[in-house]
């Protein structure tokens, strides 16, 4: 089931994404950076390892910011992830439901990236605490 989410997705629309940031403690400046950007997921599946991969450019005056990260993991097995922002997590994923539901946790709290298939979209749902957040992303050919 996990092979439906295989693919480059490219962002094509977000929602509340800057309460979200603000909501896990993610700065100012890191926000405004953050908030130009249109980043790509490719997600990979190898046997029983999937990597996510998300990179993301950013115009910002003349220079290009560049930020990607990359977590590779089995279906249920605990990790630690660094997270693009920084935070040193625990982080699981799991099938659930036919949606891939990625729950970190640091310092106390906890947050969940649930990611699913609708229309042929990838809608990626974070949450923290009553702060949700929606992307849409639209798979590229």
């Amino acid at each position: 089931m996990a092979d439906a989410f295989a693919g480059t997705w490219k962002l094509v629309d977000s929602k509340n994404f800057n309460d979200y940031m603000k909501s896990i403690g993610v700065g100012f400046a890191t926000r405004q950076v953050t908030n130009m950007t249109k980043p790509t997921t490719i997600i990979e599946i190898n046997g029983d390892t999937i990597t996510i991969q998300t990179q993301s450019t950013a115009k910002t005056g003349l220079a290009h910011t560049f930020k990607n990260s990359e977590i590779s993991f089995k279906l249920g097995v605990e990790l630690d992830e660094t997270t693009a922002d920084d935070r040193k997590a625990k982080s699981t994923v799991m099938l659930d439901g036919g949606k891939l539901v990625h729950v970190q946790k640091w310092d106390g709290q906890e947050t969940k990236l649930v990611r699913e298939l609708v229309d042929g979209k990838l809608i990626l749902t974070l949450t923290h605490g009553n702060v949700v957040c929606t992307c849409t992303y639209e798979k590229e050919a």
